[in-house]
């Protein structure tokens, strides 16, 4: 009985090695490849997560700035305010859901309060007050938090023209009275005016999760 089974053994293994019509080195070697664990440094991660987070906070402000054109051109510009004050929170929440990241801008100039620096975003807009100050070039920044398990994303926002200081100018210069009537109404706490071309108006804070980070590698 013993003899019978290993014959029957070696008939098997013998018939699975020959049936190359079926089974061949490529197949197996396409599974290989297919099941192979990628593996990333740290490096390959941060760099991914820097370019990544350029490309949202550009999609975020193509968004934004696209629409705030249209209502003035359509509303003009103390109707715009009003328009901003309802939809520019929703736009950067549909820009977040369609990223799997959380986007928000952070300012010590804020003019909604929702923008009002969280604890660990001050150290970094202080940076690039300084450097705004100092004529140093403000570039993009990664911070790792929670350890390492989320990846802040931070650029800084500078009035890049005269569009901008319809709102944020200086009042009565820049800023029209019907403009400077509805912001004082919507924003009674508004810090946000009195810039001009070139200012740090403040920061995009991206938090990008790590593990969709390493999805897209």
């Amino acid at each position: 009985m013993r003899n019978i089974s290993y014959l029957l053994t070696i008939l098997i293994l013998s018939i699975s090695c020959n049936s190359n019509e079926r089974i061949s080195r490529e197949v197996f070697e396409d599974v290989n490849r297919s099941m192979e664990v990628k593996k990333l440094n740290e490096s390959q991660i941060l760099d991914a997560a820097m370019k990544w987070g350029e490309e949202i906070s550009n999609a975020a402000q193509t968004e934004l700035i696209s629409t705030l054109q249209k209502a003035i051109e359509e509303q003009g510009v103390a109707d715009a305010v009003s328009f901003c004050n309802i939809e520019a929170l929703p736009i950067l929440s549909k820009v977040s859901e369609k990223y799997h990241v959380q986007i928000r801008r952070a300012s010590k100039d804020y003019r909604n309060p929702d923008d009002k620096p969280k604890d660990y975003e001050m150290n970094i807009l202080d940076a690039y007050a300084y450097n705004a100050e100092e004529g140093i070039k403000n570039e993009p920044n990664i911070q790792k938090l929670e350890n390492g398990e989320v990846l802040l994303f931070t650029k800084a926002i500078q009035i890049p023209n005269s569009l901008c200081l319809n709102c944020h100018g200086t009042p009565k210069e820049d800023i029209s009275d019907a403009t400077l009537r509805v912001i004082d109404e919507l924003y009674p706490e508004d810090e946000a005016k009195g810039h001009k071309i070139g200012d740090l108006r403040g920061m995009w804070s991206i938090r990008i999760p790590r593990s969709e980070v390493i999805k897209k590698l």
